[in-house]
């Protein structure tokens, strides 16, 4: 949904609307947002914030990077990371979701809450939620893909459950050969400890991934992390 003005400018005719009729603020926001197609104005700002990360996300990330992002659950990153797909098909692009978490429905209601339908990307975008997921599996799957493919995994932690696939440490440094080689874009959502506390710090950083066992998370060529609207790249 594209808005009729930048969102300064709504701002803008709200706080006209306010002094004209002599309503709240928040009501005049409220009602600029109705018009826009949404139900409140903290939907339109969440909307607007998010494309705003997509787009920031979409500029940071090159072929042949191996990414982290995280967040605590709730904040999103599954749904950006999603948004960023459905960002480089547009582009003309390639999209592989790999998931130990959502289902196959849960992806498709994502991407009818971002307004499209998931069947009008199936000859670009690649969903896999197979329990066999790993860092071997995934490049098996990807043998042909083409340059500057997305592949997204959800997430880096459930990479480490399984007993008989290699530990993290060899998994991420596969997955960041593999990007190198085949110039791809990987992408891994990771959890963060609970004892994150966003009234310290706006966002995470890297001592607070969430690592049931030992990761150099330096193999990261960026790490992004993600608290509500801001997020950190390095």
């Amino acid at each position: 949904m594209t808005l009729s003005a930048p969102i300064y400018v709504l701002k803008q005719q709200a706080k006209v609307l306010s002094r004209k009729e002599g309503i709240p603020l928040d009501q005049a926001l409220d009602r600029i947002a109705s018009q826009e197609g949404f139900s409140a104005w903290s939907l339109l700002s969440a909307k607007t914030m998010s494309k705003k990360l997509v787009s920031t996300l979409f500029a940071q990330l090159h072929p042949g990077e191996l990414a982290l992002l995280g967040s605590r659950r709730g904040q999103g990153k599954t749904r950006l990371s999603l948004e960023l797909a459905i960002q480089i098909m547009r582009h003309g692009g390639k999209a592989a979701f790999f998931t130990l978490d959502f289902t196959p429905t849960d992806v498709a209601d994502c991407f009818k809450a971002l307004g499209e339908d998931l069947g009008a990307y199936l000859d670009r975008f690649l969903l896999d939620d197979s329990d066999q997921i790993c860092a071997e599996y995934i490049i098996s799957k990807l043998a042909s893909a083409p340059v500057n493919t997305l592949v997204v995994v959800d997430y880096l932690q459930l990479l480490d459950q399984k007993r008989e696939n290699p530990d993290l440490t060899c998994q991420v440094q596969q997955l960041r050969s593999f990007a190198r080689e085949r110039q791809l874009i990987v992408l891994c959502l990771s959890q963060i400890k609970r004892s994150y506390d966003p009234a310290s710090q706006p966002c995470p950083g890297m001592s607070d991934v969430r690592l049931p066992n030992p990761l150099d998370l330096s193999l990261f060529d960026k790490t992004c992390f993600l608290n509500q609207d801001t997020m950190q790249i390095a």
